[in-house]
């Protein structure tokens, strides 16, 4: 017997006025959407991804995610930079060490959610 096919576009046209002008109402600005999918490009990156991760339980200094990470100081540098760009992590210096962190509850947040999605 031949499997059935299942559509997952209507098959009929009709349009909810209420739901649709709701929603319209409360889309997203232009500027909102390209800052929020420029974060999520950003984090599509599996390096930055487990910066993002080696992060969430402590802050770190470059040596110190270069060697979990199994890279180069400069190739971790410039990671850092785009997430620093991006306002995920934040660093504070101290003598002559530079030390990275997530840039507040929010990143954690995002990321863990994200984390437990992929997990379920």
């Amino acid at each position: 017997m031949p499997a059935k096919k299942v559509h997952d576009v209507c098959e009929v046209k009709s349009i909810d006025a209420k739901k649709v002008k709701r929603v319209k109402k409360e889309m997203l600005s232009d500027d909102e959407v390209g800052r929020l999918s420029e974060t999520f490009r950003v984090l599509a990156d599996s390096t930055r991804t487990k910066i993002i991760y080696a992060l969430s339980g402590e802050e770190l200094c470059v040596c110190d995610i270069s060697n979990v990470l199994g890279m180069s100081i400069s190739a971790v540098s410039h990671q850092l930079r785009v997430l620093r760009n991006m306002r995920l992590v934040k660093f504070r210096k101290e003598a002559k060490m530079v030390f990275y962190s997530l840039d507040d509850e929010h990143i954690t947040t995002l990321f863990n959610e994200g984390l437990k999605h992929v997990r379920e």
